[in-house]
């Protein structure tokens, strides 16, 4: 088997809590839960639609960075803080990952990590399964 590759986007998160937000092995890309952090450590400001947007932009740019695409992406999980959210980040999902159709599941949950997060969201890729 070989050596995992990893990616990191900078999060606080990363460090603290000893984590990658990606990482490969073989054809396979497994994306932690990300949230929607801005390069400076902030939190992407607007509502859940416009932090989805962010998330799923970190998670590409870490499928790339490992050889992936977002064509590649075979599940997602979003996690969501209130429920009235889900057309909303539904509308993002399909903008980002319409063309992959990959198996996807949203969920509710009582709180994320920094309680202006609205959404938090995972992702697994298959690189060249299309």
């Amino acid at each position: 088997m070989s050596e995992p590759q990893r990616s990191y986007t900078g999060s606080p998160y990363e460090a603290q809590f000893g984590f990658c937000r990606a990482l490969r092995i073989g054809d396979r890309i497994i994306v932690a839960g990300t949230g929607p952090i801005e390069p400076d450590g902030s939190t992407t400001p607007g509502g859940a639609a416009e932090q989805a947007d962010r998330c799923f932009a970190l998670i590409v740019a870490a499928i790339e960075e490992l050889g992936g695409s977002a064509e590649d992406v075979v599940r997602t999980r979003m996690l969501l803080t209130d429920p009235a959210d889900q057309d909303s980040v539904g509308q993002v999902h399909a903008r980002w990952f319409g063309k992959a159709k990959p198996t996807a599941t949203m969920a509710g949950v009582a709180w994320l990590c920094r309680g202006e997060w609205k959404v938090e969201i995972e992702a697994e890729a298959v690189v060249g399964n299309g």
